[in-house]
């Protein structure tokens, strides 16, 4: 009897295995049946790779925001900035009335070591005319690029020589960095900005917190301002090292995915100190997952806005043609067991409209405006402090966006490349004369000023630019656009991490960090120590 019952169980399973092969199966010629026949009697010819292709889209975007389909084309596109290296010559550049402008060679890299110079111009590029021909950023890309080893030969126009400068510049691996700036922001806690969760991003980090110990930093600043994710195994990496041994960093869960938990193995290199984390709209994903944990385990404090909301794991799939989808298989949760996905049943074209809704609704300048059911509300692991769900990461401290000094005409400035383009004329006139004046970038900082004859000709040089001087805005975002042409100065003549320093300085998120950093009494009541 038994035997007739389990012989009766395994022909029920099989015939429901094969009802459900032979739905999917009749699912396929179906669509292979649309196909054919467009092709074949469709009144106009059309392209079948096209409509395949627009037909994936279409359905993945039926299933969730964040199932792609990503073209052959595209892929390595899209892997290049989270493997942290690409193959090419090493240097940073801009075009300039016409010409490409060597801005800094990276450092280490082949056309610093051949002695390639910020300032230095690329007149030929294998022996063809660059210059004053209206080449464009992408084609400066293409031909600089190729296989680590190949050689590209450029000429040079550098200013002080008579003749072209002649290079064969050997193309090799250039590093992508993901930390943008690091340095101490009080005397005892350090700062660290980093703008994806890529390859290479705990090796980096690893080094910049080596570097701000050297310089007495006992405590963190992390700003993953609009870093919007990478690698979930560089955010668990990273969260390891913030929260010691054996704490839950996040897990996965999914119909066809199985529960997945994912704890801290590692006493860490980052335990002890205050840590802040600088979030807002921008963070999602593995940001949120850092953040998350942090919050969770009471181990520091969020400040900020909202987080963007992305919580759903996406798992790569290989498709015949070196064209791969992106295809959603579990939700990521806080330890506390908190959703980070908002919302998206409105559909994807709702969804996307999400962040100016939030700006509509006053959520990024008014923390009144945010309200959670007691339904979302959580209890933080070890002090007990309320949390909420709903989507995204709620800050500990609300950081309202800053549009006090912001106008459209600030903004044309800077979306215009206006302002940009203003520097890199600046510079190449008066890098000499500022390098001598300015030998360390501390020098700089505390002591130089974009003058307001600076500011005459820069709404003087935007009106050659067709951007025409509109006074009321230009004398109310003036401080801003100061303090932003002093960090796009330092940029060019140090690096990313000068021009942050400068900037933070109307960073209302790091100022508030830097006093509760100065301030431990204030830090623990916030986060809630006794």
């Amino acid at each position: 009897m038994n035997k007739l019952i389990l012989f009766l169980i395994v022909l029920l399973v099989t015939f429901a295995t094969e009802a459900k092969s032979q739905v999917f199966n009749d699912q396929v010629y179906k669509f292979s049946k649309v196909l054919s026949l467009v092709k074949t009697f469709y009144v106009d010819s059309v392209n079948q790779d096209d409509l395949l292709e627009d037909a994936i889209v279409g359905m993945l975007k039926e299933l969730d925001p964040h199932s792609i389909y990503i073209t052959k084309d595209e892929v390595d596109e899209m892997n290049e900035p989270l493997q942290g290296n690409f193959d090419g010559v090493g240097i940073q550049f801009n075009i300039l009335n016409d010409t490409i402008i060597v801005v800094s060679p990276i450092s280490g890299g082949p056309s610093e070591k051949l002695g390639i110079l910020a300032g230095d111009r690329i007149v030929t590029i294998e022996g063809a005319n660059v210059a004053g021909n209206g080449i464009k950023n992408k084609d400066v890309v293409a031909k600089l690029r190729g296989e680590k080893g190949t050689i590209v030969n450029v000429a040079i126009w550098r200013k002080g020589e008579k003749e072209l400068l002649d290079f064969a510049i050997v193309r090799d691996k250039i590093p992508i960095f993901s930390i943008d700036a690091a340095f101490m922001a009080t005397p005892d806690a350090g700062y660290i900005k980093l703008n994806r969760f890529a390859a290479t991003s705990m090796n980096e980090f690893s080094l910049a917190m080596d570097k701000l110990k050297k310089q007495g930093a006992k405590n963190l600043i992390l700003d993953l301002q609009g870093n919007s994710g990478g690698y979930l195994n560089i955010a668990i990496e990273l969260a390891d090292n913030i929260l010691g041994e054996k704490k839950l960093i996040v897990y996965t869960e999914g119909i066809s995915s199985p529960k997945q938990e994912y704890t801290s193995t590692s006493s860490g290199g980052f335990t002890e100190g205050k840590i802040i984390i600088l979030v807002d709209e921008g963070s999602a994903s593995a940001s949120e997952i850092v953040s998350g944990a942090i919050q969770d385990w009471d181990k520091g404090l969020i400040l900020g806005r909202r987080t963007f909301g992305k919580g759903l794991v996406q798992r790569p799939f290989n498709l015949p043609d070196g064209s791969m989808i992106r295809l959603t298989i579990a939700r990521y949760y806080t330890p506390t067991g908190r959703l980070i996905q908002k919302d998206y049943e409105g559909g994807y074209n709702e969804y996307s409209k999400d962040i100016i809704n939030r700006y509509n609704h006053g959520e990024l300048s008014n923390a009144d405006s945010i309200h959670f059911p007691d339904s979302l509300k959580y209890k933080t692991l070890v002090l007990k402090r309320n949390v909420y769900g709903g989507g995204g990461i709620m800050p500990d401290f609300f950081i309202p966006i800053d549009t006090t000094n912001y106008s459209s005409y600030y903004r044309d400035l800077v979306r215009k490349g206006i302002l940009n383009k203003f520097i890199l004329t600046y510079i190449d006139a008066n890098r000499k004369s500022l390098s001598i004046e300015y030998p360390e970038f501390s020098k700089f900082r505390d002591n130089y000023i974009f003058s307001d004859k600076l500011l005459d000709e820069l709404t003087a040089f935007a009106e050659k630019e067709e951007l025409k001087l509109k006074p009321e805005e230009f004398n109310k975002s003036k401080e801003d656009i100061r303090t932003q042409a002093k960090a796009l100065l330092a940029r060019d003549l140090w690096d990313s991490s000068e021009f942050f320093e400068i900037m933070n300085i109307k960073n209302d998120a790091y100022l508030k960090a830097v006093e509760l950093m100065n301030n431990t009494t204030e830090y623990n009541k916030m986060l809630g120590i006794k």
